[in-house]
């Protein structure tokens, strides 16, 4: 179904969480398989508390545990029974220098449902011990400090990434990338309200260097600046990170769901003659040159008396409208033999097919003209008609292609792919991208907040102050709290109080 479709890339990230609260119990030995279920040839078994070290010598033994972060073979029993239950590698982590900043231990043995099952139970009945929660051990590791709130969700993305560019954006945000770009500015806007706070308490006395609210003013000024190029990215790091809507669209016995299983490479939606036979949204995932893409079939847009396939149009008009680029299929044979009036009739389809609202000209840019059954036409005829349309700039790009015969692929695969890297961009170049709808959020919460200082400086410079202090509250929702002290230091770092 639709719906199950749209999971396999955004579902599983609906249980990405940020913990602002205290762990469940600081105290407690969790443990977990955090190898994922099922058999495989090695499975991890990962231990992380103060009880870490007893969790080791109950299932290994009295002996030392092995020096930090090396592996040692050893025989797992069970500590009641003494029964053994596989041999395999461990290791010791001692905190702080392990990921979850607290002792850690790892069991590394075979990935049977058995052996994985007995080393659990094992661990269970340890004193101290207890099954970990959902991501608890990434929750540690927060309160450890060893990860921050972005890094966090960089690192579930990269648990989550299906193509090479999701893992890319991934691992440049879980390393800490955007984390730092927020840091700088969280910090700049710290020394600013420093500077203004310093103002308002010693300012009269002649205590504040003179041109002190000139720098805050440029410094706000340019901080609005880098927001605004930041929020205005296209959202590409958001689309990259849940896919991009993909919709084929046209008119009935184009060709559209022909087209859908060729680039599923299997019989993902029915092919009939039958015009109407597609009457509800067909999705599925892809990876297209390394980018996630989330692919709809529509039905065919028609006026018709049909009620179900009036529905079906009303969905496929929806769909259209929400795409991030649409395929618009049309029958080749339909096509002028004249070239030149091949614009004409185009220019037509893409009216019946995309939307108005955000203007024409709006939606021709994130489109992509299909010709399918260019099989069916003369050899001669398709040549011209490629070439004129590859000289005519007032459409979007085209491609002539059989869905039959695959002749045409390649070019249409190529064009695909330059549209899908133009609205996801590359991951690793430039400023990181946002990938997070509450980053944008906080982001807003920030600019608007430092619209407020600059329409109260010259007013009642607390309420500017005030104005600096939200934004940096809007920051620290993304990167953390900043607190008074903090602030005090910078006070007594930059000015000679008493100059």
């Amino acid at each position: 179904t639709a719906a199950s479709a749209r999971t396999q890339f955004s579902g599983a990230r609906a249980s990405h969480r940020l913990w602002s609260s205290a762990p469940l119990c600081a105290t407690d030995t969790i443990f977990a398989l955090s190898s994922g279920q099922g058999k495989c040839g090695v499975a991890v078994v990962r231990v992380s508390g103060p009880a870490s070290a007893l969790a080791l010598r109950g299932l290994t033994g009295p002996d030392r545990p092995p020096a930090p972060r090396t592996a040692a073979l050893r025989s797992i029993f069970h500590p009641q029974s003494k029964e053994i239950l596989d041999r395999g590698l461990v290791f010791w982590f001692p905190g702080p220098h392990s990921f979850t900043g607290e002792d850690s231990a790892e069991f590394h043995v075979h990935g049977g449902p058995a052996v994985v099952s007995g080393v659990l139970d094992a661990l269970g009945s340890l004193p101290g011990l207890r099954p970990a929660e959902a991501g608890e051990f990434t929750r540690r590791a927060f309160h450890a400090g060893k990860l921050g709130l972005t890094e966090v969700e960089g690192l579930g993305d990269l648990i989550h990434a299906e193509t090479e560019a999701q893992r890319r954006q991934a691992l440049r945000q879980m390393a800490g990338d955007l984390a730092q770009l927020y840091r700088d500015w969280s910090q700049r806007l710290t020394q600013c309200l420093a500077h203004v706070e310093a103002f308002i308490d010693f300012g009269e006395d002649d205590l504040i260097e003179d041109g002190v609210l000139d720098q805050v003013d440029n410094s706000v000024a340019q901080l609005q600046t880098e927001i605004t190029c930041h929020l205005h990215d296209g959202r590409k790091g958001e689309r990259l990170r849940s896919g991009v809507q993909v919709v084929i669209a046209g008119e009935t016995n184009a060709g559209k769901s022909s087209l859908l299983n060729l680039l599923c490479r299997r019989p993902a939606a029915i092919v009939s003659p039958i015009a109407g036979t597609t009457r509800d949204v067909v999705e599925t995932c892809l990876d297209i040159g390394g980018f996630p893409v989330l692919l709809s079939d529509t039905a065919g847009l028609r006026e018709t008396a049909d009620a179900v396939e009036q529905e079906g149009v009303r969905r496929a008009r929806e769909k259209v409208e929400q795409a991030d680029l649409t395929l618009v299929v049309v029958d080749a044979t339909q096509l002028p033999t004249d070239p030149l009036q091949v614009p004409v009739f185009l220019g037509a389809h893409l009216l019946a097919v995309l939307p108005h609202g955000v203007g024409l000209e709006e939606s021709l840019r994130h489109c992509i003209l299909v010709l399918n059954k260019s099989d069916l036409l003369p050899v001669e005829q398709v040549e011209k008609t490629q070439t004129f349309l590859n000289k005519n700039p007032g459409l979007p790009p085209a491609s002539l292609l059989s869905c039959h015969t695959s002749h045409g692929l390649e070019n249409f695969m190529t064009s695909l792919q330059s549209r899908l890297s133009s609205l996801c961009g590359d991951p690793l170049a430039g400023t990181p991208s946002l990938t997070q709808a509450r980053h944008r959020a906080h982001l807003h919460e920030c600019f608007q907040a430092l619209g407020q200082y600059q329409q109260y400086r010259d007013v009642d410079l607390a309420l500017a102050a005030e104005g600096v202090r939200l934004a940096l509250t809007g920051l620290g929702r993304i990167t953390g709290k900043v607190g008074a002290e903090e602030i005090l230091d910078i006070i007594f770092r930059d000015f000679c109080i008493g100059k």
